[in-house]
Formats: C-alpha cells, structure tokens, sequence
C-alpha cells in the first residue's frame, strides 16, 4: 500500500565523507566517457552536470556517478568512496589509446552538501543536474527533498567553505533517500539495471546516444517492456541497510525486492529506497529481512516516472 511521504524540512551544510571523486583528464575526456557511461557526454556543457551509470555488458549498474566539466579536457566524476578504486581500476581497462587520464582525486577536492537557505538564492532556483560556478566551486543542483533544494558543492582542497549552519551526514542522507535518487553502494554492484532505480527518469539515461557496455539491455529494457522493478520509497518502524531483501508475506523463500539505501528520519524510524518488483510493492504485507521481519510500508516517489509524463 502506498502512502504519503512525511513533509520535513533540511537546512544547512553537511560533510560527505562517503563520496569519492574521479578525475578525467585530456582532449579526449568526453568522447572516452562517452563510450562508457549511459549519458552523453560529447554534448556536456560547462553549466550542466550529468547523472550517469556505469555498467556491466550485462546491463548492470557498476556505480553511479554525478559528472560535470570543470573545463574543456577536465571532467569530474562524483560517486560512492566504496566503488570507486574497482571503478577506476574497471574504466582504465578502456582506456587503451584514447588521450584520456583517470586519477583518484578524492584527496585533492572537497564534496559537500548543501540544503535551504546554504545555497545561494541563484542556485537554488536551478533545475537538477545544472551546474553553477561560485567562488572558486562548483555547484551541481540536485533532485529536491521534501521540496527543499539541494546541490553538492565541489571545490579543490583549501577553497574556503559557504557559511551556514550545520547539517550532519545523517541527515543528509535522509535527504537522498526522501529524493528518490539512489546512489550505488558495494553492496549492490551489478544488483540493477539502470531503470530499476528509475535512472530513465531522474536525467541518468540517454536513449538516443551511441554505443556503451550494457546498452543493448538498457535500451531492450526499456522499449520492449520487459522491465518488471522498479524504486520506490519505503518505510520501517526498524532499521534497514542496503543489500537487505524484503520479502512479501506467504513466500519465505524468494525475496520481492532489495533495499537500495536507507536511513534514520528525525522521529527516529527509518526509511528507504527499495527496488522491486512492481505488483508485490504496491501490495500489503512486506517485510526486511524475513518473512517475519519488520513490516514495510512503501511511499510514492515524489517524481513521475517517464513512461507516465
């Protein structure tokens, strides 16, 4: 049974230790991420960012990634600190003769989050995946939450920070799950294809560009009508992780779907991005964990999907 989402709201800045970044650098950057991510990246702008996943042959998402030039020959890449050293070890097997280089460059930016009144007045009126250059940073807006706007700041190290008040990773958190835009975690490499997630309609899926690993699966997925799972939102009286299954009462032994992210709500519950099967999570009796698990509530998603615009 779907329910409403709870309206709460966030507001401040957070730090973000659980992401990574990758840089990618040379004339041939773009075309090089063009053949390997689900977005197009010939046709990036300086003022936009890019919501992409990387996949297997299979059509698997490896990670997800937030990307966006910083200028012409450089390009970051945003994404879960877990999956980043199989990331870049699995994309420098592509590499071969293109004038592209891939780095580890957690250590030398800086990734924050900001949320409310944190983001300037300009910034905050942006559509997600714009991007916008400030003192030296950049800006990606992001998929709201609870209507609130949000956007990661990226600058390099010893770039002074925005001034505002504190808003803790926890929250921060809540955040992304309450926006319907699901990161990949190590738990979960090679669990989805990208529309399991609803990448298709949040900006994360190109259809009409060329070749990628997994784009036959992606784009059969997506036109032949066969994907069956999708994300919702969710919601526990208990806690919840990502890679947990949540099972639909009267069958212990197959799991209906898999918690993709989850965290703790400011009442103390917990809620979660779960990806499933479509008929079982717009039924009742749901349960993390177990058949005899904590009862699981599922949410709409506070967008539309594509195939319903």
């Amino acid at each position: 049974m779907i329910i409403q989402q709870m309206n709460t709201a966030f507001n401040g800045i957070a730090p973000l230790p659980h992401l990574g970044v990758i840089r990618v650098e040379g004339e041939e950057a773009a075309k090089f991420l063009h053949g390997q991510l689900t977005q197009d990246f010939l046709l990036l702008g300086l003022h936009e960012a890019r919501l992409a996943a990387f996949c297997s042959a299979k059509g698997r998402m490896l990670a997800s990634l937030i990307c966006f030039k910083r200028g012409h020959g450089d390009i970051l890449m945003v994404c879960s600190r877990d999956l980043l050293a199989p990331t870049l070890k699995r994309m420098n097997m592509f590499v071969m003769r293109a004038k592209a280089r891939l780095s580890d460059a957690s250590d030398g930016f800086v990734v924050r989050g900001l949320a409310g009144s944190a983001l300037p007045r300009n910034v905050a009126a942006n559509p997600p995946w714009a991007k916008a250059e400030v003192a030296g940073a950049h800006l990606v807006s992001l998929y709201p939450a609870d209507g609130v706007a949000r956007a990661l700041w990226i600058a390099p190290l010893g770039e002074p920070e925005p001034v505002s008040q504190p808003l803790s990773t926890a929250d921060w958190l809540l955040s992304e799950v309450r926006s319907g835009v699901a990161t990949i975690t190590e738990p979960l490499m090679e669990a989805f294809v990208p529309q399991m997630l609803n990448y298709e309609s949040v900006g994360g899926v190109n259809f009409k560009k060329g070749c990628y690993p997994g784009q036959e699966v992606v784009a059969r997925s997506q036109f032949r009508g066969t994907l069956k799972r999708r994300a919702f939102l969710a919601h526990s009286e208990s806690p919840m992780a990502a890679g947990q299954d949540v099972f639909q009462s009267g069958d212990a032994d197959q799991p209906c779907a898999t918690v993709v992210q989850a965290a703790r709500t400011f009442s103390g519950h917990f809620e979660a991005t779960v990806s499933g099967q479509i008929a079982a999570l717009q039924s009742h009796g749901l349960h993390v964990g177990s058949v005899d698990g904590p009862a699981l509530q599922i949410k709409a998603m506070p967008y539309a999907l594509l195939e319903d615009v």
